[in-house]
């Protein structure tokens, strides 16, 4: 009897040894010709989004796994910047706001992770997530090339950069894909600024995974930058084959992503 207990013992020791190596290994995630590549092997993305400021942090894993069951194989986040920088120079990565312990979780689950640092993030938050002191600065312009605007958006990607890049898959992380800016033909045509803050994103050493920018059908061409991963944004009720139409005659061999499902809609107060 107690050589099976030692024996299940160093079983068990085995099997934990193995798990947690394997939560360690180095992947490579790539595009390939019309899908993603995992290790060489062909990859679908299954990704549900959950954004850790609105989830308390208790509740994480349950959540991470409520997607898991529903057959969801990855992780998609928003980062929210006025989160972390609510003054000026000061940033807050911690407990609630800790977003390399939300991917780890995930790892730990065996999820993968897709991160959206903006600077935008729209998500129906709060200045879509830029902070509130940027407007002490009259004549500041917001998601364009103002000089104080980047040089604050650069800070606050290095931070991110510092908390997240370490966790690429390629590192033996789960971050297999890293978003720039959100939706930006939604609200101009701006090809060098998307391109800083494409840069930006590359300098704060997310350089292992892909880029991809995101955007509707209707413009996603009106910033699309030639080194990054289009994809598409669309609802229920879309005819897909519409959607993707004009990507794929762009870019036949690409892997078609719908970046964002949506399947609901804010109400406006006042309106019906």
């Amino acid at each position: 009897m107690k050589n099976k207990i030692i024996a299940l013992l160093v079983l068990f020791t085995v099997i934990l040894f193995s798990s947690a190596q394997a939560q360690t290994t180095a992947h490579k995630f790539e595009a390939g010709k019309n899908t993603f590549l995992l290790d060489g092997k062909p990859f679908v993305v299954k990704a549900a989004e959950l954004h850790y400021t609105r989830i308390p942090q208790a509740y994480w894993s349950h959540r991470i796994e409520m997607c898991k069951a529903l057959g969801m194989n990855t992780i998609c986040i928003y980062i929210f910047w006025n989160i972390h920088e609510q003054e000026e120079g000061k940033f807050d990565f911690s407990g609630q706001n800790d977003i390399a312990a939300f991917c780890k979780l995930a790892q730990q689950h065996g999820m993968y992770v897709i991160v959206r640092p903006g600077p935008y993030v729209c998500a129906e938050w709060e200045m879509g997530g830029l902070p509130w002191w940027l407007l002490k600065k009259k004549d500041v312009a917001l998601r364009t090339l103002d000089p104080y605007y980047m040089e604050r958006v650069g800070i606050f990607m290095k931070e991110v950069g510092k908390q997240l890049a370490p966790l690429q898959v390629d590192k033996g992380g789960n971050i297999i894909m890293v978003q720039v800016e959100n939706e930006y033909g939604s609200y101009g045509i701006d090809k060098p600024y998307v391109s800083a803050v494409r840069d930006l994103v590359r300098e704060s050493g997310f350089t292992d995974v892909p880029l991809f920018q995101c955007d509707w059908s209707s413009n996603f061409t009106n910033n699309a930058l030639d080194d990054l991963i289009w994809t598409v944004n669309f609802g229920t009720g879309a005819n897909i084959d519409q959607q993707f139409k004009k990507l794929k005659e762009l870019r036949p061999e690409t892997p078609l992503m719908c970046s964002e499902f949506w399947s609901g809609w804010f109400d406006h107060w006042g309106r019906k």
